[in-house]
């Protein structure tokens, strides 16, 4: 049966072997015999036999492996505690960096600006991890949502909408309107544990753009551009372009936005009853 590598062997184990492989090595013991009695390789029992006259007694106690904590970092304790200092309340344009959040790459470039020290993305990483970072993207959620009114919306009002849209033969589209801009930040940033990042508003110029668009349960979408506030002239310009690209009925889902509710838009629907219809969501 194969010996077992007493390096895997907890530290007290070790400590009783040594002294004992050494106890019977200084009393004449062949080191295979010991090795075979011990239950260790008898390679273990050589180097620690040699050890044993190297350094005498310090020997019969194993040395403790591995660096000591902190031991081998590129940075010292004093840099980081400059880096993660200004790192903290400060954003990455206070020091030149052109990002809007603490990513990898922009703390790495503020550790070369302070420390002049050039560091791989990986340990960048482990670095913010050890001062309690993480990545992290801002939480939305609908405060005004209204569980129950959902909750009955799909199980009883949708199903009975696609039951009408099956007999009918008409298609359910799902419409909403949002707005791009230049200064919007999609990804994530570095920031402590418990603690959202936050974006710093730009002084640039923003470039802003609007759009409503409809998209089927298939993934078919249409959309429509628009730089005005959204009114009902808007949403009346693009329902007439939605039910001309369109040859059956629609059945359109949106929100309860003001515009939606508007009696323009009511009164052009039912104009146009044969061509769709709107449903609001709930909540």
């Amino acid at each position: 049966m194969d010996k077992p590598d007493a390096r895997h062997l907890p530290i007290e184990t070790q400590n009783y072997l040594r002294r004992q492989a050494i106890r019977l090595r200084i009393r004449g013991k062949r080191v295979c015999d010991i090795s075979e009695y011990l239950g260790v390789h008898v390679n273990t029992v050589s180097e620690w036999w040699s050890e044993y006259i190297d350094v005498g007694e310090a020997a019969l106690h194993q040395q403790k492996r591995g660096r000591e904590l902190g031991e081998g970092r590129t940075l010292s304790p004093s840099e980081e505690a400059r880096v993660e200092a200004s790192i903290r309340g400060h954003f990455p344009e206070d020091y030149g960096i052109e990002s809007a959040l603490w990513t990898r790459k922009a703390v790495r470039a503020l550790i070369e600006q302070l420390c002049g020290v050039k560091m791989p993305i990986r340990t960048v990483g482990e670095y913010l991890k050890r001062w309690g970072y993480s990545p992290q993207k801002p939480l939305q959620r609908a405060y005004e949502q209204d569980p129950k009114a959902v909750k009955q919306w799909l199980n009883e009002t949708f199903p009975a909408i696609q039951q009408r849209a099956a007999q009918e033969g008409a298609e359910i589209q799902w419409g909403d309107e949002a707005g791009l801009r230049s200064d919007d930040y999609g990804g994530r940033g570095y920031s402590l544990l418990g603690y959202t990042p936050e974006i710093r508003p730009s002084k640039r110029k923003r470039e802003r753009v609007n759009y409503i668009a409809s998209m089927s349960n298939q993934g078919s979408a249409r959309f429509m551009l628009y730089t005005c506030k959204f009114t009902a002239e808007v949403l009346l310009r693009f329902l007439k372009r939605l039910v001309k690209s369109h040859s059956g009925k629609l059945f359109w889902m949106v929100d309860g936005h003001p515009v939606h509710r508007e009696h323009r838009i009511k009164d052009w629907v039912e104009k146009h009853s044969e061509q769709i219809e709107i449903f609001e969501l709930p909540s």
